[in-house]
C-alpha cells in the first residue's frame, strides 16, 4: 500500500471524515475507514443526493498467505478475480497490511505434509531447544528421503522406526539367551547322564579313587550348570522381556497420540484449502457484480452486490476461522512432538541400560559358573596328585597275596 501522492485527491475530492485514500500495487485506488477499517473500491461520500458506496467491505483474511498465522491486521478490499487468497504470482500484496514487518507472503513459508515450515531461503536456521545435545526434539521436523527411493518417510516415522528396530533387537537378544539356556539344560542333563556312565568302574586304589572323582565332578558340574541356566531364565531373559512388553505398550501410546495429531492437522489443512478455495469464489462473484453495476447492465445489481459483499465478508470470515483452527491443530502437534520426542528418548536410553546391565549380569553368571566348575575339578586335581603306583601295587598285593614261596629247580 501506498498513500496517494500529496495534494492529488486531496485538493480535488473531499473524504468524509475517516476516510483516507489509498492506491493498490496494480495502481488501482481504495479507501479505509481509519475508525472502522473498512474498505471499499468506490469512494464514499456524505453529501445529500449522492449515492454512498454499496456498503463497505470489511475484511477478515489473514495475513500470512501460506503460513496460516492469523495477525489481526485490517481488512482487504475485494481486488479483482485474479486475486485469491493463495496468490498464484508472488507479487501480490494484502491490502490490509499496515506494517510491513509483519507481512508473511507465499515464498516465507513452505508446506510439507500439511505442516507449515519457514522457507530455508528466510530463516535458514532456527534455535535448537536443546543446543548442547544431539536430541531427537531438534532434528526429526522434516521429511526424508525413502533409502529405497519410495517417496518420504516424516520424521516422526524415522524416530519410530528406530525404536521399533530396538524394541525387535531386544527381543532377538532374548530370544539368544533362550538359546543359551536351552544349550546350559541340555550340557547339565547330558553330564549327569555320563556321571552315572559304568565303565571303568572297577578301576582300584589311588587312581581308581582319582576316577571315581572325575565322574562325581560331572554330577557336580551338571548342577553347576542347571543353576546356572536358571539363573539365566529369571535374571535375565524374563526381566528383558518383560521390559520389552512395557516399552511396547509405551510405543503404542506415543505412535497413537501422534498419529491422531497428525490426522487432525492434516483435516484441519483441508478445512483451510475449501475455505481459501470458497473465499476466492465468492471475492470472483463479488468482483463480476461490481463490474455489472458500473456498465449498469441491471436494476438488480446493486443489491445482488450487497449479498455478493456479505457472502465474501462470511467466507473470509470462515477462512479466519479455519486458519485459527489449523495454527491451534499445529502448535498442539508441535508441543506434543517434542514432548513425544523426548519420551522416545528417554525410553531409548532405558532401554540400552537396562540391556547393558542385564547383559553385565550374564557375564557375572557366567564368571561364577566358571568358578564352581573349577571348584568341582580342584578334588579331582588333589587325587590325581597323590596317585601312587607302588602305594596302589602294595595295597593290591597285600589284599591279593596268595604267598610268597617261590617254585625251585626239580631235582633227578
Amino acid at each position: 500500500m501506498v498513500p496517494p501522492p500529496p495534494g492529488e485527491e486531496s485538493q480535488t475530492v473531499v473524504l468524509p471524515p475517516g476516510w483516507q485514500s489509498y492506491l493498490s500495487p496494480q495502481g488501482r485506488r481504495y479507501y479505509v475507514n481509519t475508525a472502522t477499517n473498512e474498505t471499499t473500491w468506490e469512494r464514499p461520500s456524505s453529501s445529500p443526493g449522492i449515492p454512498a458506496s454499496p456498503g463497505p467491505h470489511r475484511s477478515s483474511l489473514p495475513l500470512t498467505v501460506n503460513g496460516y498465522h492469523t495477525s489481526g491486521t485490517p481488512a482487504h478490499p475485494p481486488e479483482t478475480a485474479h486475486m485469491s487468497v493463495r496468490k498464484s504470482t508472488g507479487d501480490s500484496q494484502n491490502l490490509g497490511s499496515s506494517s510491513p514487518g509483519k507481512k508473511q507472503s507465499k515464498e516465507n513459508t513452505i508446506t510439507i505434509n500439511c505442516v507449515t515450515f519457514p522457507h530455508p531461503d528466510t530463516m535458514p536456521e532456527q534455535q535448537l531447544l536443546k543446543p548442547t545435545e544431539w536430541s531427537y526434539c531438534d532434528y526429526f521436523w522434516a521429511d526424508k528421503k525413502d533409502p529405497q527411493g519410495n517417496g518420504t518417510m516424516a520424521g516422526f516415522e524415522l524416530l519410530l522406526q528406530k525404536q521399533l528396530k530396538g524394541k525387535q533387537m531386544q527381543k532377538e537378544m532374548s530370544e539368544f539367551i533362550r538359546e543359551r539356556i536351552k544349550i546350559e539344560e541340555e550340557y547339565a542333563k547330558n553330564l549327569a547322564k555320563l556321571s552315572q556312565n559304568s565303565l571303568a568302574a572297577q578301576e582300584e586304589g589311588s587312581l581308581g579313587e582319582a576316577w571315581a572323582q572325575v565322574k562325581k565332578s560331572l554330577a557336580d558340574e551338571a548342577e553347576v550348570h542347571l543353576k546356572f541356566s536358571a539363573k539365566l531364565h529369571s535374571e535375565v531373559e524374563k526381566p528383558l522381556m518383560n521390559f520389552r512388553e512395557n516399552f511396547k505398550k509405551d510405543m503404542k501410546k506415543c505412535d497413537h497420540h501422534i498419529a491422531d495429531l497428525r490426522k487432525q492437522l492434516a483435516s484441519r489443512y483441508a478445512a483451510v484449502e475449501k475455505a481459501r478455495k470458497a473465499l476466492t469464489e465468492r471475492q470472483r462473484d463479488l468482483e463480476m457484480k461490481t463490474q455489472q453495476l458500473e456498465i449498469k447492465l441491471s436494476n438488480k445489481t446493486e443489491e445482488d452486490i450487497k449479498k455478493a459483499r456479505r457472502k465474501s465478508t462470511q467466507a473470509g470470515d470462515d477462512l479466519m476461522r479455519c486458519v485459527d483452527l489449523y495454527n491451534q491443530a499445529q502448535s498442539k502437534w508441535f508441543e506434543e512432538m517434542v514432548t513425544t520426542t523426548l519420551e522416545l528418548e528417554r525410553l531409548e536410553v532405558e532401554r540400552v541400560e537396562m540391556i547393558r546391565q542385564h547383559l553385565c549380569q550374564y557375564t557375572q553368571l557366567r564368571h561364577e559358573t566358571d568358578m564352581f566348575n573349577q571348584s568341582t575339578v580342584e578334588p579331582v586335581d588333589q587325587l590325581l596328585r597323590k596317585v601312587d603306583p607302588a602305594k596302589d601295587r602294595e595295597l593290591w598285593v597285600r589284599e591279593h597275596k596268595t604267598g610268597n614261596i617261590r617254585p625251585v629247580d626239580m631235582e633227578i
